[in-house]
C-alpha cells in the first residue's frame, strides 16, 4: 500500500513567516537611526546615548538563552504571539515615553519580545519536508534580513514628517495584528522535547563548551556584528551634525544605499556550498575593516564625504549578510536536534558583540570624536581576523593527511 508523501510547507506560508520574521526583527533597529532626536527628547547625554541601541540588544540576547529554548517545550505557536502581544506592550510604552528611564526600560523589553522571530526560523524548518528545508529556512531568513535592512530607512522617514514617537506607536499597532494574524494562520507544533526548562537551559553551557565550531562562528560574528553596530548608531549622528546637517529623510536615504551590500548573501551561500567558508569567512572580515579605513581618508567635499561613506555603508553590510550566512550554515549542519539552542546560543553572542558595539561606539564618539570611532570600530572585526588565524593550522594539518 502506498502511503502519500509528507506535505511540503506552502510557498504561501513561507511567505507569511518571511514577513513576519522581518516585521519582528525590525524592531530591534528602529531606534538606531533616531538615537538622536530620541536623547534630546528624553534627557539622554551623549555619552549615555547608546544605551538606546544597546539595551534592545542586551534584551534580545537575554530572550535567545531564555525564552527562544521555551520553543522545546511549549506549544510554538501559543509562544510567538504571547511575545508579540507582551512586543506591543513595550513598544507603545516607548511611543509614549518622555523620559529616559522609561524609554530604557521599553528598550529592554523590546528586545526581549523580538525573539519570536527566532522561534519562526524553526518553524519554516518543522512544516518542511527535508528535501526542501534549507530553501524554505533560507527564504525566511531573507525576509529577517530585509526586515533589518529597511528598518533603519522606515524609521527615518516617517521620524521626519510624524516624530519618532509615531514610529514606535505604528510598530506597536504592527505586532498587535501580527499577532492575531499568526494565532489564526500558524498550525499549533507542541514539541515532544521531555527536558526540563531548568535542563535546557543548563544544556546551554554544555553545547558552548564541547562545539568548537560554534564558538569561532559566534567570535567572528560577534567581530562584524559589534562593528555593525557601532557604525549604525554613531554614523547618523555625525550625518546629522554639523558637517553634513542630514534631516531624517536624507539618513532615510543614505541607509537604503546599505541596503546593497544584501547582494553578498547568496554569493556567500554558494561559496560555503562548494567548501570555501574559510576564505570566505576572512573575505567579510576584510571586508568589515575595510568598511571602517574608507571614512578614515574622507575628502574635502561634503557629497564625496557622504558617498565614501555611503560606500563605507554597503561595504560593512556586505560583510555582515555574507558571514552570517556563513555562520549559520555551518551551525545547521551539526545536528537537527540541537539546532534551535545552537541559534540561539549563536545569536545571543553575537548580539553581545553588537550590544557592546554600540555602547562603546557611543562613547567613543562623545569623548574622542569621529576618527577615534572609526578605530574603534575596526578594531573589532579586526580582532575576529586575528582569532580566525587560528584556524589554519588545523586546515593546513587537514590538506597535508588528506594529500
Amino acid at each position: 500500500m502506498n502511503h502519500p508523501a509528507t506535505p511540503d510547507i506552502a510557498p504561501g506560508m513561507v511567505r507569511l513567516l518571511a514577513v513576519s520574521a522581518g516585521l519582528i526583527v525590525a524592531n530591534l533597529y528602529y531606534a538606531q537611526t533616531l538615537v538622536g532626536p530620541i536623547s534630546s527628547a528624553t534627557g539622554l547625554s551623549a555619552e549615555a546615548a547608546g544605551l538606546i541601541v544597546t539595551l534592545t540588544q542586551v534584551g534580545y540576547a537575554l530572550g535567545l538563552l531564555f525564552i527562544v529554548p521555551l520553543g522545546d517545550l511549549l506549544e510554538n505557536r501559543r509562544l510567538v504571539v504571547g511575545a508579540l502581544l507582551a512586543t506591543a506592550v513595550a513598544l507603545g510604552v516607548a511611543a509614549g515615553s518622555t523620559s529616559a528611564w522609561s524609554f530604557l526600560a521599553a528598550s529592554l523589553g523590546i528586545g526581549l519580545g523580538s525573539v519570536a522571530a527566532q522561534v519562526l526560523v524553526p518553524f519554516a524548518a518543522h512544516l518542511s519536508r527535508e528535501e526542501t528545508r534549507g530553501q524554505a529556512v533560507g527564504k525566511v531568513v531573507s525576509g529577517l534580513l530585509l526586515g533589518i535592512m529597511l528598518a533603519r530607512p522606515a524609521a527615518s522617514l516617517m521620524a521626519d514628517h510624524a516624530g519618532w514617537h509615531a514610529v514606535f506607536g505604528t510598530a506597536a499597532a504592527a505586532m498587535l495584528v501580527l499577532a492575531f494574524v499568526l494565532r489564526h494562520k500558524l498550525p499549533q507544533r507542541q514539541p515532544v522535547q521531555q527536558l526540563g526548562y531548568g535542563q535546557l537551559i543548563g544544556s546551554l553551557w554544555t553545547l558552548l563548551a564541547g562545539t568548537p565550531l560554534l564558538r569561532r562562528r559566534a567570535a567572528y560574528h560577534a567581530g562584524l556584528f559589534g562593528a555593525f553596530s557601532l557604525f549604525w548608531t554613531v554614523t547618523p549622528m555625525v550625518l546629522e551634525g554639523p558637517q553634513f546637517g542630514l534631516s531624517q529623510t536624507g539618513i532615510a536615504i543614505f541607509a537604503l544605499v546599505g541596503m546593497a551590500g544584501a547582494i553578498a548573501s547568496p554569493v556567500a551561500g554558494r561559496l560555503a556550498d562548494r567548501g570555501h567558508t574559510l576564505p570566505a569567512t576572512a573575505a567579510a572580515l576584510v571586508l568589515g575593516i575595510a568598511g571602517f579605513a574608507l571614512p578614515l581618508f574622507q575628502p574635502a567635499s561634503r557629497e564625496l564625504a557622504i558617498g565614501v561613506l555611503a560606500l563605507a555603508s554597503i561595504v560593512l553590510d556586505m560583510a555582515v549578510a555574507a558571514n552570517l550566512v556563513l555562520g549559520q550554515r555551518a551551525i545547521f549542519g551539526l545536528g537537527a536536534e540541537v539546532r534551535s539552542r545552537l541559534n540561539g546560543i549563536y545569536f545571543a553572542l553575537f548580539f553581545g558583540g553588537g550590544a557592546l558595539g554600540s555602547a562603546a561606539g557611543a562613547w567613543v564618539y562623545a569623548h574622542h570624536g569621529w576618527h577615534a570611532a572609526l578605530l574603534a570600530g575596526m578594531a573589532f572585526p579586526a580582532a575576529a581576523l586575528v582569532y580566525w588565524l587560528g584556524e589554519l593550522p588545523g586546515r593546513a594539518a587537514a590538506l597535508r593527511k588528506a594529500g
